[in-house]
């Protein structure tokens, strides 16, 4: 009988197990967002030399550097954008409106390669960044040609100011500490300039736009 009961005992005593182990995984997430702006503005240009003569001529060139920080890992582009006055003259006379300094003529599809005299007084720009990379293919150059190859020297490749978008810096990567171009700006009279230029201060405003890529 003693027998019996320790056999039941062990037919019936609760079996013991070990639990066997189990994972869970789970993810955290954070979404760190795009800032591109400008981190240094372009300033107003006021040309040296206390002016050009009107009858004589001379040519006077002007800067100004705007500088763009950027995380996107893309990069950005810059637009000049809409020179305030329409038709062929962004330069006006601040006294009368006066209209005698025209828009760089063979600048307004490619830049050209320096700047091409006129009988008539001209303004134009031209893009430089101390990266040359960032340059706008249009204000690249190989050669003499404009809007080829890899090379952007300051104040090479010129073009006529335009009331639509014009790309001036297409970058392809971020910039974190900041990335700088310069502006350059010309006006030439020519001696005997037709129209000859009024007596006055010309200004021409635009603006600047910076885009993620």
């Amino acid at each position: 009988l003693l027998a019996l009961l320790c056999g039941s005992f062990f037919v019936l005593e609760p079996q013991i197990s070990y639990g066997q182990s189990d994972t869970a995984s789970f993810r955290v997430r954070q979404t760190i967002t795009d800032q591109t702006s400008f981190l240094v503005d372009p300033t107003n240009v006021t040309m040296p030399g206390g002016g050009i003569s009107g009858l004589t001529g001379g040519t006077a060139t002007g800067t100004t550097q705007f500088v763009v920080r950027s995380n996107n890992a893309s990069g950005y582009y810059v637009e000049i954008n809409y020179f305030d006055n329409a038709g062929a003259y962004a330069m006006r006379g601040d006294e009368d409106g006066g209209a005698q300094i025209r828009d760089y003529a063979l600048g307004a599809g490619t830049p050209t390669f320096n700047l091409t005299a006129s009988t008539a007084a001209q303004f134009a720009y031209s893009v430089h960044s101390s990266t040359t990379a960032d340059t706008a293919a249009a204000f690249k150059y190989t050669g003499s040609t404009c809007n080829s190859g890899s090379t952007n020297t300051a104040g090479k490749c010129w073009k006529s100011p335009l009331t639509t978008a014009v790309q001036v810096v297409n970058r392809s990567s971020a910039a974190t500490n900041g990335a700088t171009t310069t502006l350059y700006f010309k006006v030439h009279v020519p001696s005997g300039a037709n129209p000859t230029p009024t007596a006055q201060t010309y200004t021409a405003t635009a603006t600047l736009s910076v885009f993620v890529q």
